[in-house]
């Protein structure tokens, strides 16, 4: 996926989960811009004073804020794409060259929206995509703040095994040189015993690396398979 009319700033604070103030050069001048964070998670490690961040500057005039903020740099990491929206995109994009013959976002199944229903032949696929932006010592972990949803939707991938659905649990890892992802027990240890679960009954774990930069985020199909092995997709 692309953005349009990338800008880049250097990040000073987070007054809450929904804006974030930065520096911006403006027709040579620096100004203080009230943005818009395009990820309500915590990015504790990653939103950090000083630290510069990429911004896509909105096409609508009446919005309360100019800018979304995309991105993120981080030292040893290098470009970190925090745009909690992009997940769900970029695997939209690259399960259409999958050679799938249905597809369909947000489908519902049992007490659940799923994000992803697929068909090929005549099995039939769940998916649910978790994008990662949390990195320590190399490699990824899930989540960043705890996800009553997350343990809600691994369940339900869980007991749709049982019915003959190919479940996916699907990581989209937002930055580049992670390979990857681990469940973090020390955030929410129900969700890392739910994916154990998962697992166990079936539901396989795909790990997506990305290509990343600041105006681009896409899979990197080279990198991309599942912690079993088996193919997926």
């Amino acid at each position: 996926m692309k953005y349009s009319n990338v800008h880049k700033a250097t990040f000073i604070d987070r007054p809450n989960r929904f804006i974030a103030h930065v520096m911006l050069k403006e027709d040579g001048k620096e100004v203080i811009e009230t943005v818009h964070v395009k990820n309500t998670g915590r990015c504790r490690e990653l939103l950090i004073k000083g630290v510069t961040v990429y911004l896509e500057k909105s096409g609508n005039p009446d919005r309360k804020t100019g800018y979304d903020l995309i991105a993120v740099e981080k030292a040893g990491v290098g470009i970190i794409n925090i745009d909690s929206q992009a997940p769900n995109k970029v695997v939209a994009e690259w399960l259409k060259t999958k050679g799938f013959t249905y597809i369909k976002q947000e489908y519902v199944y049992g007490g659940s929206r799923l994000d992803f229903y697929m068909e090929k032949n005549e099995e039939k696929f769940l998916m649910e995509v978790k994008g990662c932006t949390l990195e320590i010592d190399g490699v990824g972990y899930f989540p960043d703040a705890p996800t009553e949803r997350g343990v809600k939707h691994l369940k339900e991938l869980t007991g749709a095994v049982k019915k003959g659905y190919h479940c996916i649990i699907a990581f989209v890892i937002q930055m580049e040189n992670i390979y990857d992802v681990k469940p973090n027990k020390t955030m929410h240890k129900e969700f890392a015993d739910a994916l154990h679960s998962a697992e166990e009954a079936g539901v396989e774990v795909l790990l997506l690396p990305c290509l990343v930069t600041p105006d681009e985020l896409v899979i990197d199909d080279r990198k991309a398979g599942t912690k079993s092995g088996a193919e997926i997709v």
